[in-house]
């Protein structure tokens, strides 16, 4: 059996194939998810739901992928808003922040991308850069190189010290939460990728997902999601 993976759904107003507003997953986390061997899972945030309940929910499923989305809005981490960063959305960003949350303090297997590595640090006690200053080095909507730090995690799951990788972001992690490291960075020093010390957690700032069917790298990502997931499972029934 495929290890139930959730993924932590967007609100959207609109549609066009529905009369409704909408909870939904990037079709590509869902295949990235899929072809590394777990099972996707929308996972709905539903209004005014007690937070009480989100432990038991997310204690059914065997692992989380949170994917990336819009601004976190800077009061989480002490901060007024810059003039670049985009308008909160509130429900979206208290359920990401419950359901990252949930994931470190359950141990649960998770890979966070994007925004969902913001949450991860925020939730931690960091802080942001709302904006990156310009730089030699294209975050936004480009393909760049990241170099991976030697005895960890990610190291291990991607094979190599140097990888290219599909990255669409404006904004990064600035203060480094508590129970986290360092274990990617770009060439002009951004943080590209972060892991829970004590966790089940990898972070990453680029985007797996767009490049998973031709990146090695990136597959593997996924594939290592389903493996942790899969153990947790095994774990629990000894």
């Amino acid at each position: 059996m495929r290890p139930l993976i959730a993924v932590p759904g967007r609100r959207a107003a609109r549609v066009p194939i529905l009369r409704f507003s909408a909870t939904l997953a990037a079709e590509a986390i869902c295949e990235a998810v899929w072809a590394g061997g777990g099972e996707p899972l929308v996972l709905h945030g539903p209004d005014g739901a007690p937070a009480a309940e989100l432990a038991d929910r997310l204690a059914r499923f065997d692992g989380i992928c949170m994917p990336g989305g819009a601004d976190l809005d800077p009061r989480h981490y002490g901060q007024e808003p810059v003039a670049e960063t985009e308008d909160p959305v509130a429900h979206q960003d208290a359920f990401d922040i419950a359901v990252m949350s949930c994931a470190v303090r359950l141990g649960i297997p998770t890979l966070a991308i994007c925004r969902g590595m913001q949450i991860l640090n925020v939730v931690q006690g960091g802080d942001l850069i709302q904006h990156l200053p310009p730089s030699d080095v294209a975050h936004g909507n480009a393909v760049h190189d990241v170099v991976v730090a030697e005895g960890s995690r990610l190291i291990e799951v991607v094979g190599s010290a140097r990888v290219p990788v599909s990255s669409y972001h404006h904004q990064a992690v600035g203060v480094i939460g508590a129970d986290l490291r360092i274990v990617a960075t770009a060439d002009d020093g951004c943080v590209e990728a972060l892991e829970h010390t004590g966790g089940n957690v990898l972070a990453v700032q680029w985007h797996p997902e767009d490049l998973h069917a031709s990146s090695r790298t990136d597959a593997a990502l996924f594939a290592d999601l389903s493996e942790r997931a899969a153990k947790s499972r095994m774990e629990a029934f000894v």
